[in-house]
């Protein structure tokens, strides 16, 4: 499946050129990526322009103490949630001080998590325009999920980005 990587490169790609453009800053909690999306953004020339580091949160506990993620909720729901998702965005992007935070958590396999069958991913998005998540069922591999779970992560923040571009545009146009 090379098409996803390229896809993800380009989404990684597309994302820093907005956050460039912007002067916004980006930091990034993985579980089920385990760093993919951080190297992804690295891999494109100039991305510490943007983009500030990352958390590879993969055990539950860390979810909690590093990134703040309710420990009431990890025990009640486990770490595949979206609310979950959301807190590690929020967390991250807190911890580092960056204008935007996104996170992966889910099931890449072999085995189900959580009562959560493979392929349940969460993603989510927390910045200066408030905060989104996805839940995504997919298909495929480990690699293929976590894979897409990437590419995924940066388009719904690249979606956001331009969105609050557009804003602000209306913003500035409708003030003259």
């Amino acid at each position: 499946m090379a098409e996803g990587g390229a896809g993800t490169a380009a989404a990684a790609t597309e994302v820093l050129r907005l956050l460039t453009e912007s002067g916004q800053t980006l930091a990034v909690a993985e579980s089920l990526t385990g760093g993919m999306v951080a190297a992804e953004l690295t891999a494109v020339p100039g991305a510490s322009r943007s983009f500030l580091g990352s958390v590879t949160a993969y055990a539950t506990e860390l979810k909690h103490r590093v990134l703040g993620v309710d420990a009431g909720l990890l025990a009640a729901e486990g770490a595949v949630n979206a609310q979950v998702a959301a807190e590690m965005a929020a967390g991250v992007r807190r911890v580092m001080g960056a204008s935007w935070g996104i996170a992966t958590t889910g099931v890449a396999g072999p085995d189900p998590q959580d009562g959560q069958p493979v392929g349940t991913v969460f993603v989510a998005v927390e910045g200066p325009g408030g905060r989104k998540t996805a839940r995504l069922r997919l298909n495929g591999s480990r690699a293929e999920i976590r894979r897409e779970s990437a590419r995924t992560v940066l388009e719904l923040l690249s979606g956001q980005l331009r969105e609050n571009a557009r804003g602000q545009d209306t913003e500035h146009n409708g003030g003259i």
